[in-house]
């Protein structure tokens, strides 16, 4: 089981200068956990490349199903869950779901976000870490 936030799931699903890093985690373990604010924060990721022209409503509805469908058994946590681990950590309340995830169940979430990995290290790996562990 991996715990990733929106970002990883992004380069999975969207061609990128990540894309074979993640799928290579992906094809490691297809067992990927998150919080549910994932799929609003990948739906606004869609609705940017879709105004930008980069994705047409076809593509995006798309990508959007294929995160949906990968994406099993996301977890909804209490919102005063999410602001705990926000004035634990220092982050945002949307980052603090995911390492509340992470925290729940035991696995370090896999995250490209340098500032998130530095709040919360000891809950937190890299992409290349998360690749080495494997």
């Amino acid at each position: 089981m991996v715990v990733v936030d929106t970002n990883i799931v992004a380069y999975l699903l969207i061609d990128g200068d990540r894309t074979r890093d993640v799928q290579a985690l992906y094809s490691l373990d297809p067992e990927w956990k998150s919080e549910a604010f994932l799929l609003i924060e990948f739906s606004n990721i869609l609705a940017t490349y879709e105004r930008s022209g980069d994705l047409t409503p076809h593509q995006a509805d798309t990508l959007l199903g294929t995160a949906e469908s990968r994406m099993r058994g996301l977890i909804a946590l209490p919102h005063a869950v999410a602001l705990g681990h926000a004035r634990r950590f220092g982050v945002s309340a949307n980052d603090a779901r995911f390492l509340a995830v992470a925290e729940k169940l035991h696995s370090p979430l896999v995250t490209e976000d340098a500032r998130l990995r530095a709040a919360a290290p000891s809950l937190t790996r890299s992409l290349a870490e998360a690749l080495r562990q494997f």
